[in-house]
């Protein structure tokens, strides 16, 4: 059966493609260990100056001014002045609630459970942060997000209701959902001639509820 001939299905409707844009730069930002330990720093301890995160975390002040420039660019951080100083906090919502599922997936593979209570933070391991921080890289992208946000608000489903829903060529979502595949971020099941592809359970999963709820709150401002 082509795509052409497909039923049609009621589908989820899909964020608007510049503002997946804009959260998928934003992303490549967060895929990156230090920034990462930089947002959980923030999120745990709240508002700071540059000189009190770059003590917190342990990297060179230019550095992490760097890097919050940049994330302030792409609205993952907002500032507000005291007197001189400018301090930094994390806008709420997303990218906050990312650090949620990274601590209770840390709390289930650690037996740690304290990290699964609701509300409680702590900075992680810098090298659980930094996993994660790789783990983010790996779907950063626009087209492995599309398929990622369409399985996770239509369920299950096959290669052409995928290309159907996200509009991207079928050559590229199979090849797309292979790499996802490859790294856990999608599960299959076989049924007659189909392949059937379910988002697994992770930080790429929150990830996108997260743009979601930020969108839907703040609308064309994400």
């Amino acid at each position: 059966m082509s795509v052409s001939q497909l039923p049609e299905v009621k589908i989820k409707t899909l964020l608007p493609a510049d503002v997946m844009e804009r959260a998928v730069r934003g992303l490549t930002y967060i895929a990156h260990p230090l920034r990462l330990r930089i947002l959980e720093y923030l999120d745990v301890n709240g508002t700071s100056s540059v000189s009190t995160i770059a003590k917190g975390v342990g990297a060179e002040q230019m550095i992490v001014s760097q890097s919050l420039k940049k994330m302030r660019e792409t609205n993952l951080v907002k500032t507000h002045r005291r007197g001189i100083f400018i301090y930094y906090e994390i806008c709420e919502e997303y990218p906050a609630s990312i650090f949620v599922c990274l601590r209770k997936l840390f709390g289930h593979m650690t037996d740690q459970l304290k990290f699964l209570r609701d509300g409680y933070k702590e900075i992680l391991p810098t090298d659980y942060t930094t996993m994660a921080a790789n783990r983010i890289k790996l779907f950063a992208n626009f087209d492995k997000m599309r398929i990622l946000e369409y399985l996770l608000y239509n369920g299950e489903s096959c290669v052409c209701e995928i290309v159907n829903g996200t509009g991207i060529k079928q050559v590229k979502v199979s090849q797309y959902l292979k790499k996802l595949y490859d790294d856990d971020f999608v599960k299959s099941h076989k049924e007659g001639r189909h392949v059937y592809y379910e988002i697994t359970p992770g930080v790429h999963k929150t990830t996108i509820g997260c743009i979601h709820k930020r969108f839907e709150k703040t609308g064309n401002k994400f």
